[in-house]
């Protein structure tokens, strides 16, 4: 599916933030859609389908937290969050709410266009070589082209982003990734993320594989950077 042939759902309860992405993401060649709160969106992500959610942290009667955590309970549909502080992206991300990314107010509209669409891409395309395919490691395995990964015979349900981070891992299984790198493989060079956002995937990461055995699916090189773990379902 073509980028532009996407279509972005806006939820903030704020009109003129709604107005200023819409006509940014359809400036970008984008359909957009809009809700003032969470059940609004809930009720037009049943009734349209979006390919990927705009969402506010901060709403009356339902927040983004609990929109996002009700998204998720139906499917892996893209979220990129609008977050009023920083300090809320480790409570968001931390959680086992599979956001795929997160912008802060105030921001740059054409960041949030970049950022929409870089995960809308990774969405679309296919998995590249070596792990295109079949993967296998201890007891973790990926199935690249249908996006699915699982523990022994337990599939874990993930978002884009974090299949893409287990994926770059599984690149090269003996090898250490700085932060960075990660970012590139994931997002492309030059995109801008911080070092805590891809922290708060490999925690949220960590904690789905856990939850069914697999507490040693991703290490820590202290000062360096995360690798591949032996995924033997050892304690750690």
């Amino acid at each position: 599916m073509a980028i532009m042939q996407c279509t972005v759902l806006v939820v903030d309860d704020d009109p003129h933030i709604r107005d200023l992405l819409t006509f940014a993401l359809q400036k970008a060649g984008l359909a957009t859609r809009e809700a003032a709160d969470g059940e609004a969106a809930l009720a037009e992500i049943a009734l349209r389908a979006p390919d990927l959610v705009v969402l506010d942290i901060n709403m009356p009667r339902m927040d983004g937290i609990e929109t996002c955590r009700r998204i998720r309970a139906r499917g892996d549909l893209p979220i990129l969050f609008l977050s009023s502080r920083d300090d809320e992206i480790d409570r968001v991300l931390g959680m086992e709410l599979g956001a795929d990314d997160y912008v802060v107010k105030p921001f740059s509209p054409r960041e949030v266009v970049a950022r929409v669409a870089a995960i809308l891409r990774r969405a679309a395309r296919t998995p590249p070589p070596p792990t295109a395919g079949h993967f296998a490691w201890g007891r973790l395995s990926l199935d690249a082209d249908g996006w699915r990964a699982r523990w022994q015979e337990v599939e874990v349900p993930l978002t884009v982003t974090e299949f893409s981070i287990v994926r770059v891992l599984a690149d090269a299984p003996r090898r250490v990734f700085t932060r960075d790198a990660i970012i590139d493989r994931v997002h492309g060079p030059g995109f801008a993320m911080t070092d805590r956002t891809i922290d708060s995937h490999v925690r949220n990461l960590r904690a789905k594989f856990a939850s069914v055995g697999g507490a040693d699916v991703i290490e820590t090189r202290a000062g360096v950077g995360y690798q591949l773990g032996p995924c033997l379902g050892a304690a750690v």
